[in-house]
């Protein structure tokens, strides 16, 4: 059992940057106590949003008469006033859940980190496949965790990898010493089988998954597995994910300020209801009771007949909240990890996002709008039906995209213009005030290059969400990790003199 009694030991505080989140990131620098900079930070916010909101007003302003010609002859016809009544219907949806997300994140704070004697033994997971040197830099960030040595394991799962991944983690071995586990799978079987070999090797009360081209921060795990032992409903805890490579051109920069707001902002909404939607792989924290009851279905979860061998992190969350547990987001428990910096490898990535998101969802629409927990549901319902909402809006929106680009192109584009200048400035605003750094303007790139280059994304998804391969696994040194059929059949272990001996 996971004790859930009360910190002993001090803990240290951490001041606010910002009511809405109550904590200064813990790789941000620390706070910030010159009563000036708070000033220059409040002042930047506020020409931030001044010049989006004035940019915005400016190009409504100038074409207002011709705006309102094409909105009154759009009105005219019986499918254009019903596209607009759609939506002027959707605008206020969105309006509405983006105020309850906030009034959600004012309120959100991490559970407190625990003392050494309350910490449990951690068993820490990382697969990879054709990861090559990275993986030996995931090995020495957890190595060099706060987390007592004592109560730490850490098993690392070479999933029949084709490059020198194996030869990198005999090499972390040797230079880590006996804390590292190492196992080699005969061949390649996707990236649940591994997790399921390292998981069902584990002796740890509490199981973490790291991705194998991620770090994390020294005091991650000791943050990540606080929730777990405070609070005996909690079954999962999610990590904060940031990006490693964001010097790697303009792609992760604008990935960089979308992370912040994405795990940040709506995972910290999430949590306040005890919902939150995905563990990320990069960091992940689970209850190894409930974790052991699930994996059994997990490991050959299906869809549409196919083995479903993509989105086993959102997949695994699901099980678990279906079984009546929570799963929670720990903002200061940290990880770093490499996304892609060509287009091809981000769009690939956002496909099987999609897809996988779009397919759980159907998942837990099976159990949300039931009594699967004691607890309070209300708020798991809201957020599930934001995302139906989303997802039925793709094909009504990609129809109105090329309808307004066909009818008037002009008065559509320069719709959306205004649109994403003032969309974009929420999670611009919201990276500002977190981490004090101009990078938040990449957030209106971003707008510009999601519209121009990833319109399709969502609709294509959709059409093809019976579709399971990883996409965008390499098999050369280095690359992400990759995947082949996913066989459910278990497979023993490969031999090998660097691969350690396994705990019973």
């Amino acid at each position: 059992m996971i004790s859930s009694a009360p910190v002993t030991g001090s803990i240290r505080t951490m001041r606010s940057v910002w009511p809405v989140l109550g904590q200064t990131p813990a790789h941000s620098g620390g706070p910030d106590t010159a009563q000036g900079a708070g000033s220059r930070l409040n002042m930047a916010a506020k020409m931030l949003t001044g010049a989006a909101l004035a940019a915005a007003v400016l190009v409504f302003w100038f074409n207002w008469d011709y705006l309102e010609s094409s909105r009154l002859s759009l009105k005219a016809t019986a499918w254009g006033h019903a596209f607009l009544l759609f939506g002027e219907c959707l605008l206020a949806l969105k309006l509405g859940y983006l105020l309850w997300l906030l009034l959600l994140v004012r309120r959100y704070r991490p559970v407190p980190a625990c003392a050494d004697a309350e910490l449990p033994v951690c068993t820490v997971v990382v697969p990879a496949y054709n990861e090559g040197r990275q993986i030996l830099e995931s090995l020495r960030s957890l190595a060099r965790s706060e987390y007592p040595s004592a109560k730490l394991e850490i098993i690392a799962v070479d999933d029949g990898s084709r490059d020198d991944t194996w030869h990198w983690m005999c090499a972390a071995r040797r230079e880590l010493g006996e804390r590292i586990v190492t196992l080699q799978l005969p061949r390649n079987q996707g990236k649940r089988r591994a997790l399921y070999e390292g998981f069902m090797r584990g002796t740890g009360a509490v199981m973490v998954s790291v991705d194998s081209d991620s770090v994390v921060e020294p005091a991650a795990l000791r943050r990540l597995v606080g929730p777990l032992v405070r609070d005996p409903r909690v079954g999962g805890v999610a990590g904060n994910v940031r990006v490693l490579n964001v010097h790697g051109g303009p792609i992760p920069r604008m990935l960089n300020v979308c992370f912040t707001f994405t795990f940040e902002f709506m995972r910290a909404a999430q949590s306040r209801v005890n919902t939150v939607l995905c563990q990320p792989g990069a960091l992940a924290a689970y209850r190894r009771d409930v974790l052991l009851k699930v994996l059994p279905g997990w490991l050959v979860q299906t869809f549409m007949g196919r083995p479903a061998n993509i989105g086993e992190d959102r997949a695994l969350t699901n099980l678990i909240l279906r079984d009546g547990y929570h799963v929670l987001f720990q903002s200061d428990a940290v990880a770093y990890t490499q996304v892609p910096t060509r287009y091809g490898e981000l769009c690939r990535m956002l496909i099987r996002w999609a897809r996988s998101s779009i397919r759980e969802d159907i998942s837990m629409t099976g159990f949300a709008f039931r009594r699967f927990r004691r607890t309070p549901v209300s708020g798991t319902r809201v957020i599930l039906t934001a995302q139906w909402l989303v997802t039925l809006a793709i094909p009504f929106m990609l129809a109105g995209i090329l309808a307004g680009l066909w009818w008037r192109w002009d008065a559509f584009l320069i719709t959306v213009l205004g649109g994403m200048l003032i969309w974009s400035t929420v999670p611009g605003i919201f990276y500002l005030l977190r981490y004090r750094s101009h990078e938040a303007v990449w957030i209106y790139a971003f707008a510009a290059f999601a519209f121009v280059g990833l319109s399709w994304i969502s609709p294509f998804s959709l059409v093809t969400i019976h579709r399971s391969g990883w996409l965008t696994r390499q098999t050369t040194s280095g690359g992400k990790a990759g995947t082949a059929e996913f066989r459910p059949a278990l497979l023993a272990s490969g031999s090998g003199s660097d691969r350690g001996t396994l705990a019973a």
